[in-house]
């Protein structure tokens, strides 16, 4: 009984762990993408920097959004475990 409880909990902590690095990874990933890919746009149009800046800075929020709410989930699965033995 113990020894179960104890292997949950653990399995719990470290899948928010490892949640939390592949939102972090994946969030870097993405807003390095959409700023390179920014900055080739501008550079091949230069006439549509503010275009191409405004959607940059539009995307690169909701990817931050959304990497917040992967952290907050992860964050929730370590609260939620059961300490009581």
């Amino acid at each position: 009984m113990l020894t179960s409880l104890l292997l949950t909990a653990g399995f719990a902590l470290m899948g928010a762990g490892i949640g939390a690095g592949i939102v972090a990874i994946g969030a870097g990933l993405g807003i390095g993408r959409i700023g390179g890919q920014a900055m080739e746009g501008i550079a091949r149009q230069p006439e549509a920097a503010g275009r191409i800046q405004t959607a940059m800075l539009i995307i690169a929020a909701l990817i931050e959004v959304v990497s917040l709410f992967g952290v907050v989930v992860c964050l929730l699965i370590v609260t939620s475990i059961d300490y009581a033995f």
